[in-house]
């Protein structure tokens, strides 16, 4: 099971992957920012009695991670990503100021995820890969029995990440996206942090900024 959810005024989106056998989940990316919107993040686990087991983010960006210090909070969950996200993520309070954004909670990161590692959600397993460029410890995860991959702010439909914040690079996303991503086979689903959903195929053939 996954569903995708649209939160806060950067319209972000947050992905939630459960296994159907287990009932276990994962939260990727919550962006939810307001009380509704956390509220409903959660009615969601209810309703489909799921087990929130961990919180995984791409990236460390102020829309990516709004919801963590909540689910944290609500269910004693661990929220994990690359190490060279630490200095994004310090840096967030900061960011949170800056676009009068009131209410941001700070967390803390309970552990790092490594290039290459593997991941288990009840069957489901997913492949780590470091896709750096949009964010300096920015990471992918594939999930290659059911081709997806959750791919945060790396690869959109017709577009890529911005490269204009601090720490960003665009030499490094290109390089992210032709090394990591499009040696993805054509059929694999990219599930992005916005916007709607594109394939690998797809992209590699009518992207503008990087061409398969």
């Amino acid at each position: 099971m996954l569903t995708a959810f649209t939160f806060s005024p950067f319209a972000e989106n947050t992905y939630v992957v459960a296994d159907d056998t287990t009932r276990e989940a994962v939260v990727f990316d919550p962006g939810c920012y307001d009380q509704d919107e956390k509220e409903t993040l959660s009615q969601f686990l209810n309703d489909n009695k799921l087990t929130l087991k961990d919180v995984w983010l791409t990236h460390a960006h102020l829309d990516h991670v709004f919801g963590c210090a909540y689910l944290k909070r609500k269910y004693g969950v661990k929220v994990y990503m690359h190490v060279n996200e630490q200095v994004i993520l310090n840096d967030t309070p900061n960011r949170a100021a800056m676009y009068g954004l009131r209410g941001f909670e700070s967390f803390e990161i309970d552990g790092y995820l490594r290039e290459g590692e593997l991941l288990t959600l009840g069957g489901l397993l997913f492949e780590v890969r470091f896709v750096p460029g949009h964010a300096p410890g920015h990471i992918a995860f594939v999930n290659h029995a059911d081709r997806y991959v959750i791919g945060g702010d790396v690869l959109f439909r017709e577009s890529v990440g911005r490269t204009d914040f601090p720490f960003c690079s665009a030499a490094d996303l290109k390089k992210s996206i032709t090394d990591q991503l499009y040696t993805l086979p054509d059929n694999y689903t990219v599930y992005p942090g916005h916007m709607e959903s594109t394939t690998i195929g797809y992209e590699k053939k009518h992207n503008p900024f990087v061409r398969g």
